[in-house]
């Protein structure tokens, strides 16, 4: 059984930071990649950033310049700095594990207000 958990989330006025943080423990074997997924009320789920187990990473565009993942590989833990929030980053974000198998978190809510 594997556990993704995240933490971190909260409420951040509109240029503000926050820092996700995502754990991946339990019968995991091989993590290929790790990343961020977001949904906004009434939204389909988007990818935020995604980064491999050899550091590469891919942003959508609209969060470029302003998030950064990052990973610990020995904790199996992916992290997302927030800066320059804006209220179009108001959503539930998941964290996601790529191993043999895609494995999601419950997410966590962050909200950005004016």
């Amino acid at each position: 059984q594997v556990q993704v958990v995240e933490s971190g989330g909260g409420l951040v006025q509109a240029g503000g930071s926050l820092r996700l943080s995502c754990a991946a423990s339990g019968s995991i074997f091989s993590i290929n990649a790790m990343g961020w997924h977001r949904q906004a009320p009434g939204k389909q789920r988007e990818l935020v950033a995604v980064i491999t187990t050899g550091g590469s990473t891919n942003y959508r565009d609209s969060v470029k310049g302003r998030f950064t993942i990052s990973r610990d590989n020995a904790k199996n833990t992916v992290y997302l700095q927030m800066d320059s929030l804006k209220l179009e980053d108001t959503a539930v974000y998941y964290c996601y594990v790529v191993s043999r198998s895609v494995y999601w978190g419950q997410g966590t809510q962050v909200t950005v207000s004016s």
